[in-house]
């Protein structure tokens, strides 16, 4: 009999193999399909490499049209999940009203195996459920959806409840692209285990939210913007993240528990960043923190790895273009959700049940 491995927390084991994406924290690389993430997060929008991760390919011009169209006009939610919305007291968190409208989401229709209309239209309603939700806590009107602006900028402008700024719609987009997708991560994990079981697509997305709600998976970059705030000036920099590295506090937003070399992700916001700092000066405070704290961290550190991660410019990019704290993480979720699409669809193209096993560690009967 072949000897069993134990590994808490699946750390080290492969549990499938997947075209998707390849995380390569040593190299400091992501690959999505075949093409770097950076590039695409910078040279193409948030539908053209959700096409890529569903479909395989990057679209040609008619392509793109077609998903861009089926995408907009699936956006209007249904009036029984608007009502569970409001029903919802205004004390529960977003991520938890999130996870109860898109459970409302599933269909009779909805089964095995998960198809491309539904992935489409799932991925579609999400952010008008973010939106949704947060307009009617900020007691103001929610604003439908509108078909002639791209995903990224809809969302933008349902939650923000104004026309959107292009730049900010730019910087956004890079983000939501860079974070569609990031291999054998714990939601991913949870959304692929329902999958295995065949239930639908909408029960695998739930599980997907309900992992990526767990503050060390989804954890908002909050404290990054705390740390930004509290620095305020690029002159107060230095001494501030000087007197935090002698009292051995961490400094957030570096340092990575996969990538040892600087996050990828955080590579190529930090190129739509130096883009828009003359236009923010959030940008400019960001970029200039960054620097900063990475020459100090291998004065104070030396020899450890703690480079910038996608958290930094995370936080960057959601306080510039006016998303509050509490929309960080379900925003993650309206990127996330194209990813967790693409590896049911995957899952159910060569399933087998996903069913880990455990070690006994109690007592056995007298």
């Amino acid at each position: 009999m072949a000897e069993k491995i134990t590994a808490i927390g699946l750390e080290g084991i492969v549990v499938a193999e997947s075209d998707l994406s390849l995380v390569d924290g040593k190299n400091g690389h992501l690959v999505y399909r075949g093409h770097w993430a950076r590039d695409l997060a910078i040279h193409h929008t948030f539908e053209e490499v959700a096409h890529l991760l569903w479909y395989g390919h990057l679209p040609n011009e008619e392509e793109l049209a077609a998903l861009q169209a089926k995408m907009a006009e699936a956006r209007t939610l249904p009036e029984h999940v608007k009502q569970a919305l409001d029903a919802i007291p205004a004390d529960v968190d977003a991520m938890s009203a999130l996870r109860s409208g898109v459970s409302l989401l599933a269909e009779s229709s909805h089964g095995w195996p998960p198809t491309m209309e539904q992935v489409i239209s799932l991925t579609a309603k999400i952010p008008t459920i973010v939106a949704y939700r947060y307009a009617r806590q900020q007691g103001r009107q929610p604003l439908p959806p509108r078909a002639d602006l791209g995903h990224t900028a809809n969302y933008l402008y349902m939650a923000k409840g104004k026309e959107p700024n292009p730049a900010h719609v730019r910087a956004l987009d890079a983000y939501l692209i860079l974070t569609q997708e990031h291999g054998m991560n714990a939601s991913t994990f949870a959304a692929r285990v329902v999958a295995s079981t065949r239930s639908d697509l909408v029960s695998a997305v739930t599980a997907g939210i309900g992992a990526l709600k767990g503050p060390l998976h989804g954890g908002a970059p909050s404290e990054v913007t705390e740390m930004m705030e509290a620095i305020g000036t690029k002159e107060n920099a230095e001494p501030w993240i000087r007197q935090a590295l002698e009292k051995g506090e961490r400094l957030m937003g570096f340092g990575h528990r996969v990538y040892k070399t600087m996050d990828p992700r955080a590579t190529a916001l930090s190129v739509v960043a130096s883009e828009l700092s003359k236009d923010d000066p959030w940008f400019e405070l960001a970029t200039h923190v960054e620097q900063v704290a990475l020459k100090l961290l291998r004065e104070y550190k030396p020899g450890r790895q703690l480079n910038t991660n996608v958290e930094f410019y995370a936080a960057a990019v959601m306080r510039a273009v006016g998303l509050p704290d509490e929309l960080f993480t379900p925003t993650f979720a309206v990127s996330r959700t194209v990813g967790w699409c693409a590896h049911v669809l995957e899952q159910a193209a060569n399933n087998r049940i996903i069913r880990p096993e455990s070690t006994y560690t109690g007592s056995m009967p007298v």
